[in-house]
């Protein structure tokens, strides 16, 4: 049985049952966070996780989801320490089963959405939370229909194909893909999921939080600097670390939520810097790492509001940083990260320099996505091929 309570609106304070598929607030379009009852949680204790599963389903009390959920192995990714950078640590998301965080959330979404009877999805996405919902859909017999714009990686355009979903290519960005997908609902009997349009997913993202926490021995590190297009993975470790502590298992102690995102694409870290509630659009994004060209984040004035609750900050870093920080983390660290992995050790180094992070601080820098994700992203980066040695008649490097 469901320990979940309730969905709240951010906005208007106005709350929901949650015994039917949730989409956003009707009044005013505000995003829904579930709430918990912790009084029937509160004999759960840290060390009852020990015998359980190594997924996001060890948490299985704080997700909104049934007892037989719809999972691929998804979460428990390796929290690394930098082979480096002493008091460094790495949460590397590309270890998730088709290579991104959006595992987690693809996970809890289908899972809610199919013990509601949802037969057919329709996902509007750059690329991975497409790609993670298409597989998510085919091991529990739902019908997925994608909306992605036509410069998408070929590797998320292909696995969702292999999927089985209906995929739809769209000229523009994200925005248009979200009005395309309005439209397919209309004619389709489908349940519609964008970036913070429905609130299962970002409940599947928190328990990262959870596990980062717990793979410290339950130690809250200085810092977490989180890659940031929609702005929700910032909101699901924050509200993981509320419900954490309101399960007593950790204090009021919290880290500084750093958010970066791209030079081309920073709707975020320019309302930081103006001092502005929440994010104007972004004009004509242009950056490598497609999950950060977000023009208009969902998420972006509650992701706001945690950075300065938590005395972050917001920086932004340019391709070229992000490719080098790529490469640093492959030679020094053996992590083939995407370029938004790249961007989060870029940041760090920034930071550094600049005296914003100490050297005696503990960070945990989250690499989102497989570098995989991304082979485009790489092609003028390359190394010049070794030259070829014939032995024994087979031409091969030496």
């Amino acid at each position: 049985m469901s320990n979940l309570s309730h969905f709240v609106c951010t906005l208007c304070g106005q709350k929901f049952e949650p015994a039917r598929p949730q989409t956003v607030c009707p009044r005013d379009g505000g995003l829904l966070l579930a709430r918990y009852n912790f009084e029937l949680i509160r004999e759960l204790k840290p060390e009852s996780l020990a015998e359980r599963s190594k997924t996001i389903w060890r948490y299985a009390e704080l997700l909104p989801a049934p007892a037989s959920p719809v999972t691929l192995g998804e979460g428990f990714t390796p929290l690394l320490a930098s082979q480096s950078t002493p008091g460094l640590w790495i949460k590397n998301e590309g270890a998730n089963p088709t290579g991104s965080f959006e595992d987690r959330g693809s996970s809890v979404a289908v899972s809610a959405l199919r013990n509601s009877g949802v037969q057919q999805v329709a996902v509007a996405s750059a690329g991975d939370s497409a790609t993670s919902l298409s597989a998510y859909c085919a091991a529990a017999c739902l019908k997925s229909f994608v909306f992605m714009p036509k410069d998408a990686v070929l590797a998320n355009r292909a696995s969702c194909a292999a999927y089985g979903a209906e995929l739809t290519l769209v000229d523009g960005a994200v925005e248009e893909c979200e009005q395309a997908i309005r439209e397919a609902i209309a004619l389709q009997d489908c349940f519609g999921i964008a970036d913070g349009r429905e609130p299962y997913r970002l409940e599947g993202e928190k328990t990262l939080g959870f596990e980062l926490v717990e793979q410290l021995g339950w130690r809250i590190p200085d810092a977490i600097i989180v890659p940031t297009g929609s702005g929700s993975l910032v909101v699901a470790i924050w509200k993981a670390l509320q419900e954490l502590e309101a399960l007593a298992w950790i204090g009021p102690k919290r880290p500084r939520v750093v958010a970066v995102q791209a030079a081309g694409c920073a709707p975020i870290v320019r309302a930081f810097a103006e001092e502005e509630a929440d994010c104007e659009p972004w004009a004509n994004p242009q950056t490598i790492a497609s999950e950060l060209r977000i023009e208009s984040p969902r998420a972006g004035s509650l992701a706001l509001k945690i950075l300065r609750e938590s005395r972050g900050l917001a920086v932004a870093v340019t391709d070229r940083e992000m490719l080098v920080a790529c490469s640093q983390l492959a030679g020094r660290e053996g992590i083939f990260a995407a370029p938004e992995g790249g961007a989060a050790l870029a940041a760090y180094t920034k930071l550094r320099a600049t005296g914003l992070l100490r050297e005696s601080d503990e960070v945990v820098i989250v690499n989102t996505r497989s570098g995989l994700k991304s082979p485009e992203a790489f092609g003028n980066s390359r190394k010049p091929l070794p030259k070829s040695h014939s032995l024994g008649g087979i031409i091969q490097p030496y």
